[in-house]
Order: structure tokens, then sequence, then C-alpha cells
């Protein structure tokens, strides 16, 4: 194996332990109890398995029965729903090539989240959102329908609201706006600047940082994690996407949430336990567990 390819090495462990906000399992190497070993040996407890598709939802709740220390979260990814309604002739999604089926096969996919989202071990509705940088024009009106109807089903059951926003920022926050935001919401791999920061801690959102926020070009992503109050900042993986420095390019697993909370508590002038800290208690509430 390339060291392009290869794992990177365990951090050192944290001490205090703490939850990847969200990350998928399903995508990584290895089975899920080595995974979970693994993050426990660095101090992650806790990991929120996070669904893209009816598959990956389905599993994500079972996986979540199956483990104490997974909850999961539930959705059509944004780029899913545009998929389901027009088609996806390329077969880019894990599901590969499917015919369109219109609206009436995007209701019944929000359907099987509702059924989903439920559960108890389900623990938020996501990730949802809007995403303009995978769909064109002609999927946006599919992708504001499912997000809209993602909101709804997050606060009738009353679980949290994980959103995926790219290159949306300002119709993501008019959408939640407009629909009433749920109790708890979570900005999932935080892509906004300072200043969209303020307005989110304003409204009480959640905002979740991932490994990109140590790339050495993300400046405005660590000018927002400054100005973004602590009692509102969570950790991520989005695993096996994002992988901190030194190690960008390679697979990314919930084990590396240290590396990328040490960088965070860099950036916010505290030390990594009492970051540490407060993200625990910030996911536990943000999730309900």
């Amino acid at each position: 194996m390339s060291s392009k390819s290869a794992p990177p090495p365990l951090p050192e462990p944290l001490g205090v332990p703490v939850a990847d906000s969200h990350t998928h399992l399903d995508m990584q190497e290895g089975t899920v109890e080595e995974s979970l070993a693994r993050a426990a040996a660095v101090g992650v407890t806790t990991v929120v398995q996070v669904g893209c598709d009816i598959k990956g939802s389905r599993w994500a709740a079972e996986t979540a029965a199956a483990h104490d220390s997974v909850h999961a979260a539930v959705a059509l990814h944004p780029n899913e729903a545009p998929r389901i309604v027009l088609g996806d002739p390329e077969g880019w999604s894990r599901q590969g090539a499917r015919e369109a089926g219109g609206d009436s096969a995007l209701d019944d996919a929000l359907g099987e989240i509702d059924r989903l989202a439920a559960l108890p071990q389900v623990r938020a509705v996501g990730e949802t959102g809007l995403d303009y940088f995978r769909t064109g024009p002609e999927g946006m009106a599919a992708q504001e329908r499912s997000f809209r109807a993602h909101i709804e089903i997050a606060k009738r059951h009353d679980k949290a609201l994980v959103i995926h926003d790219r290159d949306a920022h300002a119709d993501v926050l008019r959408i939640l706006a407009e629909e009433g935001a749920p109790e708890r919401t979570v900005f999932h791999c935080y892509s906004g600047d300072a200043e969209m920061a303020e307005v989110c801690a304003a409204a009480g959102y959640f905002m979740s940082f991932a490994g990109n926020v140590t790339f050495k070009n993300a400046q405005p992503l660590r000018d927002a994690l400054a100005a973004a109050p602590r009692e509102l900042v969570l950790v991520e993986t989005d695993a096996p996407f994002l992988t901190p420095a030194p190690y960008r390019g390679r697979p990314n697993a919930p084990y590396l949430i240290p590396v990328t909370l040490r960088a965070m508590a860099a950036v916010k002038g505290l030390d990594e336990d009492t970051l540490a800290a407060a993200v625990s208690a910030n996911t536990a509430e943000a999730f309900g567990y």
C-alpha cells in the first residue's frame, strides 16, 4: 500500500472523550466494530452515522440499533432528490443508473425517511439541504422540495436537522427561516464565512467543523470557527472524506477526530480538554442523547 492510500496512524488519545458528529461508516474500509474500537482507543466514544439515500438510511438505523455508541441520521442527500425525480443515467450514485421516477418516487422515498425518523435510535434527519455544486438548475426544484419535507419530518418527530450546504448559503438560510427551523439544527461540514457564523449563532444553529478547517487555504473557515460561540461548535470527520492535514488525500475515519479537534482548539485559543468537554456536551445536546 502506498503511503498515499495507507490509513494515517492513530493520533495521541484525547484526555476528554468526544463524538464524531458526522461519519459514513458504510463507505469506509473494515468492519463497524474495528472502526468503533479504533475511535474509542483515542477518545472518540460516540459517532453519528449519516444516511444519504434510502439504503444508507436503513443501514444507519440498523447499525445504531446494534451499537450503543452509534446514533443514526436518516435522509435523502440533496443530490439524491434530483436523481430520484429526474433519473440518473450516468449512475453517479451508489445505486447505479436509474430511470426518472418523477415527484411520486420522491414522495415514496420521503415516506420511508419519515418512517425511519420515528425510530428511537435515529437522532436526526439529515443530511439534507441544498447543493449547487453538483446539481444544476434543472435539479433545484426537487432539491428544495426535498429539503422542505425533511425540515417538516424533523420537527414532527422532534429530531435534530443535519444540513448539507454547498455553495447555497443564502438559500439554505432563507428556507430555514421560511419553514421555521427545528429546535436543534446542525450545519454539517460548516462552509460559511465568519459573517454567516454570526447569523447561525444568532439563530442558535450548531456549526460542525470537519478536517478541511486544517487545510492551508481554509483561513476563512478558521475565521468562522473563531467567530462561532463555543457552545455551538461540533467536530466531525465526514469520513471517508475531508481527511485533516497532514493526511489530506488519505482515507479518513472517526479515529482522526483528535487531529481536527487539536487544530480547532488552537484556532479558538483554548486548551484541548476545554474544547473537547464543550464539543462533547454540545453534540449530546444537538442530537438529544
